[in-house]
């Protein structure tokens, strides 16, 4: 891989890891296009980029949930032996404590299940077929959820039930073209959060794997075959911070005051495009070479 693809490829994760219409999917078309594969590996180094703008965006209320969740381990240790202190009863009374936990059940699903199916996920899942499927039928599940959801509650009402359903949603974006985003947003506007709740937490959640997974593929290697450059990787990783940051503001803005009818249309739209390409030939439902 050239450094312009690494740029091309770096914009790419940047502009769609944030919006619920897959990053992942786009970077294996678009690459295929390209000629140059990414990768599983690649994709999951460069998203720690973003994820990178997410910890500065968000550095205050990281720092926040930290914070009381360390607070509360004392108060919780009284509580889980059975001893009575001034902590134990107010050891998950803080919602940001609350919600670290949260945070930390929500992830469980994710990592279990990518370890679990690691090698189909690197290889097989990433059929085109698959992802053009996911793209249309997870992008009308969205649009009907976005049309359902209350839009009324926010993360201090979230329950114990939901976290575990959000944490099993960000798991399903395992599959390209589902989305991670898309997922947990879907989630969150089913169980009745406010848009901007919604993205709000799908970013928090997703910040322990995306991390996890970058660091584990980093150290350990692509099982899927395919090798790129430590250079372009690191381009299209400083690429993806930079123009991440960007795409997190004006989402969150966008999502105080409108709908994700325009996500639903664009995923449904791109699924049919990839469609059409492996149709006619002009790309293979695989990856077909080595970089």
């Amino acid at each position: 891989m050239n450094i312009v693809d690494a740029i091309i490829l770096g914009l790419l994760q940047a502009l769609t890891e944030f919006l619920p219409i897959s990053s992942s999917a786009h970077l294996r078309v678009v690459g295929e296009l390209l000629g140059q594969d990414p990768g599983a590996a690649f994709t999951a180094i460069t998203q720690i980029g973003t994820e990178l703008a997410v910890l500065v965006y968000f550095r205050r209320d990281i720092v926040r949930i930290i914070g009381a969740w360390w607070r509360a381990l004392p108060g919780l240790w009284h509580a889980a032996s059975g001893q009575k202190s001034r902590h134990s009863g107010a050891a998950l009374a803080d919602p940001d404590a609350r919600l670290g936990w949260m945070i930390i059940v929500g992830s469980l699903p994710i990592v279990g299940l990518g370890v679990l199916f690691e090698e189909a996920i690197d290889s097989a899942l990433r059929n085109l077929w698959i992802t053009a499927t996911m793209l249309i039928v997870f992008g009308l599940i969205l649009g009907w959820a976005d049309r359902r959801g209350a839009n009324t509650k926010t993360l201090r009402h979230m329950r114990w039930g939901e976290a575990v359903l959000y944490g099993l949603s960000q798991a399903a974006a395992l599959v390209p073209g589902v989305s991670r985003s898309g997922g947990t947003i879907t989630a969150g506007r089913l169980m009745g959060f406010q848009r901007a709740e919604a993205a709000r937490y799908s970013f928090l959640l997703a910040m322990p794997a995306v991390f996890g997974a970058g660091l584990y593929k980093l150290f350990k290697g692509d099982s899927s075959g395919v090798s790129v450059g430590a250079v372009p990787t690191l381009v299209a990783t400083i690429i993806a911070f930079v123009v991440g940051y960007i795409v997190i503001v004006g989402f969150l803005k966008f999502v105080q005051t409108r709908t994700f009818v325009p996500f639903v249309l664009y995923r449904i739209v791109f699924g049919f495009v990839v469609i059409g390409l492996l149709l006619g030939g002009i790309v293979p439902a695989l990856p077909s070479f080595v970089s």
